[in-house]
């Protein structure tokens, strides 16, 4: 399909929009992720497209079905699909197959230090370097999200009631422990310290651990599903999409500095109308995040300064589903489920 693009500012549009550029593909964008400077779009054809200084190249086919997940290793983009492939693609659109499940989906893709790794169905299977073939992490039921921590020693696996975290012991070998919660758990990440795991679940709570101690607790009060959430700075907070039965389109911010959030109020960051946040991406370096809505517009929003608040995108009537900010913190790409996508620079120039 030939991208619609759009140069032109119009006078509705914000400054970023005006200085940016606009592509209308009309194929729901599925997952963003920064390489470098160019940002790797996947969609819900199964296709993907590296955007550089606004510009996109052609239509990489990679996918039969839709592109589930996305991640990076190196210059080179990892992705999983409903068609059970693991897929690792280069910036010029080389595809190479890593793995291939057949009717088993690839729900999530990561790497780290070399290892590539994917999950479809109960399995996680990690590509060590020079290693032709995969080890197998097996567990009892689906896997819902994969993460490295930071240092890439240990690999948490969130699956139904609870998290499996692997790490190596003193002869290399992978050893498993559990942290349990009653419940199906989906996307998990580390804190940037280590100190903390967190997971969304498929109820309307994020559910976290203390890893030194294993003390568990929620983070609550959600009227909807958590869809997004991500650190902000090395320990700052957690921010999310959802609202605090607010009635009202609100980032949820979670301070992790210090002790942590158990006993603490989060920071909530409303923005106006009735719609949700679906979306939240930190701006690095940044104590502060972009937060886009479902009605398609995108706030840039300071956490310790309410008041500090700018529009970065104008609503489109399309939920927004990526974002991701060049590696330099320079450009910003918007995508949304109606194929919108906005690439613009941050600083006036």
């Amino acid at each position: 399909m030939t991208a619609d693009v759009n140069q032109f500012p119009a006078l509705d549009k914000t400054k970023f929009e005006q200085r940016g550029i606009e592509f209308r593909l009309g194929i729901p964008v599925t997952t963003a992720v920064s390489v470098g400077n160019s940002i790797a779009v996947g969609f819900g054809d199964g296709s993907v497209r590296i955007f550089t200084s606004g510009q996109s190249s052609d239509a990489i086919k990679a996918h039969k079905g839709i592109v589930l997940c996305m991640s990076k290793d190196g210059n080179h983009i990892l992705t999983g699909g409903d068609d059970g492939r693991f897929l690792k693609i280069s910036l010029d659109g080389v595809v190479t197959e890593i793995g291939n499940f057949g009717t088993r989906w690839v729900d999530n893709v990561t790497a780290n230090n070399g290892s590539l790794v994917c999950s479809s169905g109960k399995i996680v299977y990690l590509w060590s370097p020079n290693n032709k073939e995969p080890k197998l992490f097996e567990h009892n039921s689906t896997v819902g999200g994969i993460a490295f921590d930071t240092k890439g020693k240990r690999l948490a696996v969130s699956r139904y009631d609870g998290v499996t975290l692997w790490k190596k012991d003193y002869t290399k070998k992978w050893v498993s422990s559990n942290l349990i919660w009653k419940g199906s758990h989906n996307k998990v990440s580390f804190s940037p310290d280590g100190k903390y795991l967190v997971t969304s679940m498929q109820e309307n709570a994020i559910r976290c651990w203390r890893l030194k101690d294993k003390i568990d607790f929620a983070m609550s009060g959600y009227d909807r599903k958590i869809k997004s959430f991500a650190f902000v700075g090395e320990t700052s907070y957690l921010a999310t999409s959802g609202a605090l039965g607010m009635g009202v389109a609100a980032a949820i911010c979670w301070p992790f500095d210090g002790e942590g959030p158990m006993g603490r109020q989060p920071t909530c960051l409303s923005y106006t109308g009735n719609n949700e946040v679906t979306f939240v991406e930190p701006f690095p370096s940044e104590n502060a995040i972009f937060a886009g809505l479902s009605d398609g517009s995108v706030f840039l929003s300071e956490i310790e300064n309410k008041n500090n608040t700018i529009i970065i995108r104008s609503f489109t009537g399309s939920e927004v589903s990526a974002i991701a900010v060049t590696d330099d913190s320079s450009s910003i790409l918007i995508g949304d489920m109606n194929g919108n996508i906005l690439w613009t620079s941050i600083w006036d120039k």
